[in-house]
């Protein structure tokens, strides 16, 4: 049954304003809906909303009868809540002080004995203004993310006095398009900043947290004043309350060793287990972690927490690849800081908004253009002739979010915005795969194409090739950032019901460096290998059936090049011992998890790896048990870091024998037709003789690199493929064998 939820159900009754702190509370995941139930069809007692409107008659004469000696034209923007039992309103009044966006919005919440139940959200985009010298009056229509009968806004506020200038108490009432006025509230000031969030902030000892930069103590654009700016101070310029919870805590690394870089796996544990704020819960709480480096030596940053359906709660920076004390050191550091934490509200690279929920329009050039926190300044790139790179983003760049980010930030609907809210990139299922549409005109040079096996077992880890050519006889230039976790490559994927999802990685990777790769007649193609069965939106292949697949890959440039459709199939379990594996596989999140991040022995991730077990155990001949083996392969050749809930760090050591013998069998079942495809098995190979070096069998390390040769020249790939497969081989066989 379909339930209007009106503001004239919503218990709007006087009672005496107080502070109520809302950031603190836990709000139950799906109290949207809950909440929309049980405050549908709930009138409100018809003598305490005649008391409401009496008092707020009176303030609004007393505010207009004020002496014009006491009037002063002082800021009423902020956040007001409205106090009491039953259902409460925080609201959010935009309308003057630092960049006002001229909005107003506010979020719902039933109040129900000890518990807080989120209920919905409205912004009003086009306001009109009535100024006295007592009195701001703010009418509109408002967007709600619930069905409504009264969707018309009215809200009085008091201005403050040269004595008292803290705005006075907000009224609001709702009215039907016929003018009828329904709910109403009272909603005492309760901050400037329209948000607050906690950030918890831990460090591995030898790392330096950021702390603060002058942005006078290099060149910036003449509209940009100089400041010292912390990472508290970036948001409440965009009116967002940072608030530092608590000492930060510095990690002990000596368990670690000489391995100081941290893997996905690591980083999630350690949130899970580190975090004293985290909960799997949705909270206006953050956490960052300072660590030294990523096993990715290009990543900055990255917003790691891909665990269960609360999300976007934990992210870190890499200080290595950002240290210094000069003043281009610290400049980097507050954009990765910043740029971090607005991956946790939600906020998209400046090329990726037109994925958002609401959709936003992208800036100059697709995006690159874009003089914002959320692009990479290396790749800023305004529109032809104008000049792009680095140097000319922080010419330019005046520290701030662009219009569009303020309006999420400030704006946005509660769940697209808090942490452990909407997903990342959520919305992108609204994409439709025929919107992928080919350019009127495409002078890029480049040409996208998507490849992988025609058919699918069921349960099969999708995993498709991702190829990147040159079509220009001179050349291009661009950058080689194919995997989906770099927010360069969006896939849409159309299931056999129809409808079309874009698959969302679990993490966001920052990768912000110069990379330039040019395609040429000697190398006219790259290549990069990615798994799509799982990600934020769980597994995305559970129904047999035919998919069309389509990915868009953004340029250095700005240009946007497109794939053909590619189509796979999935086909039906012909046995009991598919339907086993296939459900051993896909019977949870963790499972998922694991494939993601290509093993992972962190205790949350328990039962996932038992599953995959009781496919080695119990199906080990099966195709499928390939997948397991390789995963379970890479998870224990490798040290694992483990950040406890004591704060200490742990290093369980690797298992070179028994991740020699999974990568082994993985080898020998994939060095044919079948297995997994041609780039994850020469990952497979090279991890292998990795291990095997660390196991003390150098020697060995460098056969395993000469039949990794042998087996793809036996699958007569491209003489460019072969080449960089010789070249992989080459460099692999020098670091294992180097003293």
């Amino acid at each position: 049954m379909s339930i209007m939820l009106d503001p004239t159900a919503l218990d709007g009754a006087v009672r005496p304003a107080r502070r109520n702190d809302l950031e603190g509370l836990t709000l139950p995941h799906g109290a949207e809906q809950s909440g929309a139930t049980e405050a549908a069809h709930v009138e409100p007692e018809a003598e305490e909303m005649a008391q409401l409107r009496a008092r707020m008659a009176r303030l609004e004469a007393q505010a207009l009868s004020r002496p014009a000696d006491e009037a002063v034209p002082t800021t009423v923007s902020g956040r007001f809540r409205s106090a009491g039992a039953g259902t409460q309103l925080e609201l959010r009044v935009d309308v003057d002080g630092p960049r006002p966006l001229m909005r107003i919005s506010g979020d719902f919440f039933q109040i129900s004995g000890a518990t807080t139940n989120y209920v919905g959200s409205f912004v009003v985009d086009a306001l009109t203004t009535t100024l006295t010298e007592g009195l701001v009056k703010l009418t509109g229509r408002g967007k709600f993310s619930f069905p409504v009968l009264s969707p018309h806004v009215e809200v009085s506020i008091v201005r403050g006095t040269a004595v008292a200038p803290t705005p006075g108490e907000a009224t609001v009432q709702f009215s039907t398009d016929g003018g009828s006025p329904s709910a109403s509230y009272l909603c005492a000031f309760v901050s400037p900043h329209f948000r607050s969030v906690q950030l918890e902030q831990d460090s591995v000892a030898g790392t330096v947290p950021f702390v603060s930069y002058d942005t006078g103590s290099l060149p910036q654009p003449p509209s940009s004043p100089a400041r010292v700016l912390t990472v508290p101070a970036a948001y409440a310029e965009a009116g967002i309350e940072v608030q530092i919870a608590g000492a930060p805590d510095v990690v002990p690394a000596g368990a670690a060793g000489a391995d100081a870089r941290w893997s996905n796996a690591e980083l999630h544990n350690a949130m899970v287990n580190h975090f004293s704020l985290w909960q799997n819960a949705t909270r206006w709480q953050a956490w960052q972690m300072v660590a030294t480096s990523h096993v990715d030596d290009t990543v900055r940053g990255i917003m790691f927490d891909a665990g269960g359906a609360f999300q976007r709660q934990g992210f870190a920076v890499f200080y290595d690849k950002i240290k210094g004390e000069d003043p281009v050191s610290r400049r980097a550091q507050l954009r990765t800081y910043v740029h971090e934490l607005g991956h946790a509200f939600n906020l998209l690279h400046s090329w990726q908004k037109n994925l958002a929920i609401p959709p936003q329009p992208l800036g100059p050039n697709g995006g690159l253009g874009e003089l914002s926190w959320m692009n990479y300044a290396q790749n800023f790139q305004p529109p032809p002739p104008a000049p792009g790179g680095t140097a000319a983003y922080w010419a330019a760049f005046p520290f701030q979010f662009t219009d569009s980010e303020l309006v999420h930030l400030r704006h946005g609907f509660y769940r697209d915005v808090i942490m452990g809210g909407n997903p990342f990139l959520v919305g992108a299922a609204e994409v439709d795969v025929d919107l992928f549409d080919d350019p009127v005109v495409d002078n890029s040079g480049l040409a996208l194409e998507l490849r992988s096996n025609g058919t699918f077992r069921f349960g099969e880890p999708v995993v498709v090739e991702i190829k990147l050519s040159t079509t220009d006889v001179r050349g291009r230039s661009t950058h080689g950032r194919l995997h989906p976790n770099d927010g360069f490559v969006t896939v849409a994927i159309r299931t056999p019901s129809g409808e079309t999802r874009i698959y969302r990685p679990p993490l966001i990777r920052c990768a912000d460096h110069e990379d330039r790769t040019v395609l040429d007649a000697e190398r006219p193609a790259i290549y990069d290998s990615a798994y799509i069965g799982y990600g934020k939106d769980g597994f995305y292949f559970q129904q047999p059936g035919q998919y069309q697949l389509r990915a868009q890959y953004h340029a250095s440039d700005g240009s946007r090049v497109f794939s053909d459709v590619h189509r796979l199939n999935v086909r039906r379990p012909l046995t009991e011992a598919d339907e086993d594996v296939a459900e051993l596989m896909m019977s949870g999140d963790e499972q998922g998890t694991i494939f993601y991040l290509l093993g992972s022995r962190a205790e949350s991730l328990e039962s996932g790896n038992r599953a995959l077990d009781e496919v080695l155990d119990r199906h080990p001949e099966h195709p499928l048990a390939v997948y397991p083996r390789m995963v379970k392969g890479f998870g224990v050749s490798r040290d694992f870091k483990d950040l406890t809930p004591a704060k200490e760090l742990r290093v369980r050591p690797a298992n070179t024998e028994e991740g020699i013998g999974q990568l082994s069998k993985v080898v020998e079942s994939s060095a044919g037709d079948e297995g997994v495809d041609n780039i994850t098995l020469g990952q497979v190979m090279r991890r292998l003789a990795r291990v095997e070096a660390r196991a003390g069998n150098p020697q060995r390390a460098a056969e395993v690199m000469d039949e990794m040769v042998e087996i793809f020249d036996r699958k007569h790939l491209n003489p460019h493929v072969m080449r960089d497969i010789r070249s992989q081989a080459e460099r692999t066989r020098e670091e294992t064998t180097r003293p």
